[in-house]
């Protein structure tokens, strides 16, 4: 085969799901922001996106704060630098691993179930009999997701902070040895507002990534339970790439001076 037809080939497929996924994306914006709004559905969905999601978060920022601080300890002690630990901890968790680490748990645990859910409702003609009952499915399935990933993930990333910085204390505090006062101060010292909000806004695009993936590959899965099964999987890679080059986009946008 010739190797430019297989190069051409995957670049038209890559386009192609590209369109597709801005066509969708497009549709859920437009029913997210026009009447009528199913809330017993969006508040259905803001419980299970964002309290069912608080423990898997918490354990993660936690135990995440906790070794950022042993590992910056480590490798500040070779320059006599160790009372940066808490500046660095606190930096770290705001901008980047709060947010990047509760996009992909969330996607891990919400959007394979979104995409699992939305699927087996395709494969078993349930979209189809919502459209025959005048219920819009995007409405109805898509539009309530999207606006509680994109209200919930930045509060649980604003918790996730939260206790990776204490988790940070706990270790510096207790394992390390350092003054409990003066950690304290130091993580109010070199912790800014910009900080703070630059992660909240990357939860936010995260959180919109999440649901839209996992709606986007279950609405449009095909062929059974092997059809949900890969809609799943994809759901979910999708997203942890989409997270990881969206992360990139933002800090560049956010820290580049």
């Amino acid at each position: 085969m010739n190797p430019l037809a297989s190069i051409g080939a995957v670049v038209l497929a890559f386009f192609t799901a590209t369109g597709r996924v801005a066509i969708f994306a497009g549709r859920a914006l437009y029913h997210v922001v026009t009447p009528p709004m199913h809330f017993r559905q969006m508040l259905r969905q803001l419980v299970d996106v964002g309290y069912y999601s608080l423990p898997v978060v918490a354990l993660t920022t936690l135990f995440s704060g906790m070794v950022l601080a042993l590992q910056s300890y480590t490798g500040f002690a070779r320059f006599s630098a160790e009372g940066a630990v808490a500046s660095v901890v606190v930096l770290s968790m705001t901008r980047e691993l709060a947010p990047v680490l509760a996009g992909l748990m969330v996607a891990g645990r919400v959007g394979a179930a979104m995409a699992a859910e939305i699927g087996t409702m395709r494969v078993t003609e349930q979209i189809d009999a919502l459209s025959t009952l005048s219920t819009n499915p995007m409405k109805y399935l898509v539009a309530p997701r999207i606006i509680a990933g994109v209200l919930t993930l930045p509060l649980l990333v604003l918790v996730g902070d939260i206790i990776g910085v204490m988790g940070g204390y706990l270790v510096g505090v207790y394992r390390l040895d350092f003054n409990p006062s003066a950690y304290v101060q130091q993580t109010w010292a070199f912790v800014e507002t910009l900080d703070v909000m630059s992660g909240l806004v990357k939860a936010a695009v995260f959180g919109f990534i999440v649901t839209l993936m996992g709606c986007y590959h279950g609405y449009n899965s095909r062929g059974g339970a092997q059809g949900v099964g890969i809609a799943t999987t994809n759901a979910v890679v999708s997203s942890a790439i989409l997270i990881l080059v969206a992360n990139y986009v933002l800090t560049e946008s956010f820290f580049n001076k």
